[in-house]
């Protein structure tokens, strides 16, 4: 499945273009970035309404306030420099 959106980005700093089985596209300050499932599997099961719902969040942060996740703009850019590290608790660590 695949959902192309259309959106005017002049107006928008941050948008998705598109939704498909593997992740999202985002215009964010008139970039155009891919986030993975893999990369934010949280996202994976959200709605299409929440996932459209991204906004910028100061000038280096886009966010999705239904869904309380917020991104680093930079981590769009170089997601090699922001592994994840999920911590459930003080013992657990899973990357």
């Amino acid at each position: 499945m695949q959902t192309t959106l259309e959106t005017n980005t002049k107006d928008t700093l941050a948008s998705v273009l598109m939704i498909n089985n593997h992740g999202i596209l985002l215009s964010v300050c008139g970039q155009a970035y891919f986030l993975s499932y893999e990369r934010v599997p949280w996202m994976r099961n959200a709605s299409i309404n929440d996932v459209l719902d991204v906004r910028m969040c100061g000038h280096n942060a886009i966010a999705w306030p239904a869904l309380d996740v917020d991104l680093e703009i930079e981590s769009l850019r170089h997601p090699e420099r922001y592994p994840l590290v999920i911590k459930r608790n003080e013992s657990d660590t899973i990357v």
